[in-house]
């Protein structure tokens, strides 16, 4: 769990800024809603997600709160989930949503990108084995779609599964009628989104604080 409790002073916002890109006033502030969201405690559980209406009706719901809980996005080569999170790891989470410095050299953007996309697989790896499998990719993309209330969730399944075949074809090329494709890995993830600006895609208002406004202060 993160190492600040109850009220962090000044020092302890600093080093937080330094760690996540975070001006001080946006972490004043983001630290005002997760006092919020966990009714003044030191610690978020998943229940307190509940109360925000702007996810309620998200169709990746359960991934988006998920994330917040998931030891991955919290420290490389981590495995698991944890029952409750501090502030450090709530504004760990939320830095994954901040637009690129303005400044930046490509080197850098580029870590930045590498580091959203992980973040967006370790999303949608929900088992935590290194792999989107066709499960899983079958059910984001019939949560996605069936929601919207336009199509069945048959049609959904084999959109995701001709999407997945799609996938197959991208990543691996030609495959034998024998082989089995066993799902998206990390590398075939960055090569299915090569070219697509993600970067200043990622961001979400569902806690009240708009992030595409959230600028680097450095």
């Amino acid at each position: 769990m993160g190492a600040f409790q109850s009220v962090p002073n000044e020092q302890d916002f600093q080093e937080l800024a330094d760690k996540t890109g975070f001006s001080l006033e946006q972490i004043r502030n983001l630290h005002k809603r997760f006092k919020q969201l966990s009714h003044n405690e030191d610690t978020l559980r998943r229940e307190d997600f509940n109360t925000i209406p702007d996810l309620s009706c998200n169709p990746i719901r359960a991934q988006i709160i998920e994330a917040f809980f998931d030891k991955r996005n919290f420290h490389q080569d981590a495995e698991g989930s944890v029952q409750e999170i501090g502030f450090e790891e709530f504004l760990t989470v939320m830095s994954h949503f901040r637009p690129p410095e303005l400044n930046m050299t490509e080197e850098r953007r580029e870590a930045v990108r590498r580091e959203k996309l992980r973040f967006l697989f370790n999303m949608h790896d929900t088992d935590n084995d290194g792999t989107i499998t066709l499960e899983e990719y079958r059910h984001v993309v019939e949560e996605l779609l069936s929601r919207s209330g336009t199509i069945g969730k048959e049609t959904a399944k084999a959109i995701a599964d001709a999407a997945m075949l799609e996938v197959a074809s991208i990543t691996m090329g030609h495959m034998e009628p024998d082989e089995f494709y066993e799902g998206i890995t990390f590398d075939h993830f960055l090569k299915i989104l090569k070219g697509v600006e993600i970067e200043s895609k990622m961001h979400i208002r569902f806690l009240n604080v708009d992030t595409t406004t959230m600028s680097c202060h450095k």
